[in-house]
């Protein structure tokens, strides 16, 4: 499956990252678009659990996209599947799963936060792929930055 990556070095405990991250609830403080979640289902980081991410577009409309938690391991690595049957998105993804990694630094004020995406497109979709890519990198990059500003002691903030 393609995967696009990104990873960074960030300011904050792997544990305040995984509360931050693992947490649904928290989306609209790190991923980028999110307006909220909704019909949060399970423990934050507990596999089967279940959400549903509410996002603005550019133009203003609100996209819904459910997701399931399909792995975990406390504390290092956080897996989503994107829900596609029967949503606009089936039409252009055959899969679609985001993986957050989390490795803690020696002295522990630091950690490494690595955001997967992996999407394999459907049918003619897949003559777009170079584009998927590039905006899917863009989106890690923001999500990166979010968790930056999220977990950044107060009056840090970018």
């Amino acid at each position: 499956m393609p995967a696009v990556a990104r990873s960074r070095v960030v300011g904050a405990s792997a544990a305040a990252v995984w509360s931050l991250v693992s947490n649904p609830h928290d989306l609209p403080r790190w991923w980028p678009e999110t307006i909220r979640v909704e019909g949060v289902d399970g423990a934050p980081g507990a596999r089967r659990g279940r959400f549903t991410q509410v996002m603005r577009t550019s133009k203003g409309r609100t996209v819904r996209a459910d997701f399931r938690c399909t792995a975990a391991t406390s504390g290092e690595r956080l897996v989503w599947e994107q829900q596609l049957e029967g949503t606009p998105f089936e039409g252009f993804l055959r899969t679609a799963e985001i993986e957050i990694g989390i490795v803690a630094a020696e002295r522990g004020a630091r950690c490494t936060v690595r955001i997967e995406a992996r999407r394999r497109l459907r049918g003619m979709s897949r003559l777009g792929s170079v584009m998927m890519r590039r905006a899917t990198g863009r989106t890690l990059e923001d999500a990166l930055d979010g968790i930056e500003d999220a977990l950044a002691p107060a009056g840090e903030g970018t």
